[in-house]
């Protein structure tokens, strides 16, 4: 990536996590060019159980650091 987006990806990562699953809907429908809507569909649904984790304490957001490591290994 490049400085830009590192820059919009640290202050995304920083929102509280029911505003990043918001933002994370909103980019996804910004994706409207796929071919199959059960994709998007999908997504949608997953980005909100997600949240509903979250808001329900049976899921926690790793850190940003954390994320950027576990990415890494793979």
């Amino acid at each position: 990536m490049n400085a830009h987006v590192d820059h919009i990806l640290d202050d995304a990562l920083g929102l509280p996590p029911d505003q990043r699953s918001a933002l994370i809907v909103v980019l996804l429908d910004s994706l409207e060019g796929s071919q199959d809507d059960s994709i998007t569909d999908a997504w949608r649904q997953e980005v909100r159980a997600r949240q509903a984790a979250l808001r329900a304490g049976t899921s926690q957001a790793l850190c940003w650091t954390e994320a950027r490591v576990r990415l890494s290994s793979l």
